[in-house]
Parts: C-alpha cells; sequence; structure tokens
C-alpha cells in the first residue's frame, strides 16, 4: 500500500499528542495549583489529603464505563471519550469561578466547589485511561509514543504556567524612615489561580478539538468491529528490521486469527500472567502507583510545611515535571531488565 503523504501523517501524529494532552491535565493542573489555593480554602495544608482520597475514588469511573461496554457491546469509543472530554472542560471552566466558594458542613467550613468539581474531573481522568487507548488501538504502533508524548506534556503544561505564575509570599518592610516599624507586604502571584483555571481549560478544549480533527481525518470511526482502522496511516521506513517491526507489535491490537475466532497459541505458558516475572513487575507497578499517587502527595503538604509556600510549590511542580520528563529519557533508553525495575524503584525509596 502506498506511503501516505508526509503532511497527513505529521498532522496526525500532531492530532494523536493533542489528543493525550487532555488525558490528566485537570488534575494535574490542580495538583500544581494547590500552592497558591492552600492559603485561600479552609482545609489548609490537609487539602492535599482531601484530594488523594478524592482521585482514588475517581477510579468509580472504570466501573462506569465497563457498565457502557457492557450494555452497549460492539459500540466505538467516540461517546465515552466525548463525555470525558466535556467533563473535564466544563469542570476545569466552573473551577475558574467557583474554586474559592466555601460553605458551612457539620459546623465547619469547606471548599464544596473545589472539591465537588475535583472529584468530578478526578472521575474523568481515570476513566480516559481505559477509553483513549482502545481507541487508538487501531491506528498504528508508531502512534502510540505520540499518544503518550501527549501524556507527558499533560503533567508539563501545566508544571510550566505554574512556574510562570510563581507563589505569593509575605515580607516584613519598613514602615517608618528610622527603621523601627516594620509592617507586613503581602506580594501575590503573577496572575490568580482563575486565570490558571481558565488557561487550563483552553489546553483541554484543544484536545478535545484534536480528537474531533481525528475523527475527520481518518477513513471511518474507529469502532470495536472494525479492524485494521489505520492501515493507510502504516510508513515501512527503508532499512528496518523484521525483529524491530516485531517488537513495535501493538499489544492494543489483536491479530487477525485472534480477530477470526481462531484457536489460541499451543503454549499456555507464553502468556500466562501469574508468571514470577508478571508478578514482580505488577508488585513494582503498585508500589510506584501506591509512592506517588497516594502516600507521597498527600503528605507533601507537611512535610514542606516548615519552610514555606515558595518550598512547597516548587516541591509540587518540579516533581510533577520530573514524570514527564522521565517518560521523554525512556523513549530513548529502554530497559526491559526485571532486576533494572527493581533497582529503580528501591533507590529513590
Amino acid at each position: 500500500m502506498a506511503a501516505p503523504p508526509l503532511g497527513r501523517l505529521l498532522s496526525t501524529h500532531l492530532l494523536v499528542a493533542l489528543f493525550g494532552m487532555g488525558s490528566w491535565a485537570a488534575i494535574n493542573g490542580i495538583w500544581v495549583e494547590l500552592p497558591v489555593v492552600v492559603k485561600d480554602l479552609p482545609e489548609g495544608w490537609s487539602l492535599p489529603s482531601y484530594l488523594s482520597v478524592l482521585v482514588a475514588l475517581g477510579n468509580l469511573g472504570l466501573l462506569l464505563v465497563t457498565l457502557w461496554r457492557r450494555l452497549a457491546p460492539g459500540k466505538s469509543e467516540r461517546v465515552p471519550i466525548q463525555v470525558v472530554q466535556a467533563l473535564s472542560v466544563v469542570g476545569t471552566a466552573l473551577l475558574a469561578p467557583l474554586w474559592h466558594h466555601v460553605a458551612p458542613i457539620a459546623g465547619q467550613l469547606h471548599s464544596v466547589a473545589f472539591l465537588t468539581l475535583a472529584s468530578v474531573l478526578a472521575l474523568a481522568c481515570c476513566a480516559s485511561n481505559v477509553t483513549f487507548l482502545p481507541f487508538l488501538s487501531h491506528l498504528p504502533p508508531p502512534f502510540l509514543r505520540s499518544f503518550f508524548l501527549g501524556q507527558g506534556l499533560s503533567a508539563l503544561l501545566p508544571c510550566v504556567l505554574a512556574l510562570l505564575q510563581g507563589v505569593g509570599h509575605l515580607e516584613c518592610l519598613p514602615a517608618s524612615s528610622n527603621g523601627t516599624l516594620w509592617l507586613p507586604n503581602d506580594f501575590p502571584e503573577r496572575f490568580p489561580a482563575s486565570t490558571f483555571f481558565w488557561v487550563l481549560t483552553a489546553l483541554l478544549v484543544t484536545s478535545a478539538a484534536a480528537f474531533q480533527g481525528l475523527l475527520l481525518l481518518l477513513p471511518s470511526p474507529p469502532s470495536a468491529s472494525t479492524a485494521g482502522l489505520g492501515s493507510d496511516l502504516r510508513v515501512r521506513t527503508p532499512g528496518v528490521e523484521e525483529e524491530e517491526e516485531e517488537e513495535e507489535a501493538s499489544p492494543l491490537q489483536e491479530s487477525p486469527n485472534q480477530a477470526a475466532g481462531a484457536p489460541p497459541s499451543p503454549d499456555p505458558d507464553a502468556h500466562r500472567l501469574l508468571s514470577v516475572h508478571s508478578a514482580c513487575l505488577l508488585g513494582l507497578l503498585a508500589i510506584t502507583n501506591a509512592l506517588t499517587n497516594g502516600v507521597l502527595p498527600s503528605v507533601q503538604s507537611f512535610s514542606c510545611l516548615p519552610y514555606g509556600r515558595l518550598a512547597y510549590h516548587l516541591a509540587v511542580v518540579l516533581g510533577s515535571a520530573a514524570n514527564p520528563l522521565a517518560c521523554f529519557l525512556a523513549m530513548g533508553v529502554l530497559c526491559r531488565c526485571c532486576h533494572g525495575y527493581c533497582v529503580r524503584v528501591c533507590f529513590p525509596t
């Protein structure tokens, strides 16, 4: 089959990257904005603990996606993706004017609007994990790299925006000529939290528009019953070895034999999930996810409390930026050794 035009290929890669940018941009944006909003919300320094619980409860969105697939088998992923993107855009847009609104609950003030919208965004972000990738399974494997690059941007771009925003601080300045009277002066951020959420909304709108562009660019909307949809976008690079092509085979795509109902491979040990190697990888994945998404974010505000909001701001932003930067590095430096994974996990802890 003839190779597609270079312009169309690059446009597809760009749209896939922008599409992946909207997966976790909302929650990542809230995390890096916590040092700014923590001083105005009644939960104070315990706000990250509340947010960690809400993100964990957001995994209930996976049950909603499973229910959708049970009630509408064989349907495409277009509707769930559009629902996820709509929730992300609307939730972030409502955060801009409502994030500072509080209401009394059980005799104490709580940031009801902020926490409610954060829970909605957590549902959308968690559901994106199981809706975006099935859509991309109908494209050639090289487009997965563009998607993961976009996912890295979903954390990196909010971090860059937060660094540009800065964090407010108090500074005592002399109020008299002889220096005997000093008064505290509040230096605010370069722009308020509302502006940050509006810019974040623009990023999510861009991601939603990229998805609509993909639907227009592809030959037909991907569905569960469609196979080889993006075959015309596949490009063969001269000099590529057959082993590399086999290595790039997408684990999200079914082979033609499997799609036709052919019997599985006679070797049952080839894909055994509960092997020692798979159990080791799953254990490392559980440990790293528990630390990065649960334990460390919930106690980070208390560990940074003695050093002030500036230290907390830099710890949150630079910590969030380290993840996508490491993902970009992993695109060029591959490690498939289980012992290497163990060293990487155990060394930082």
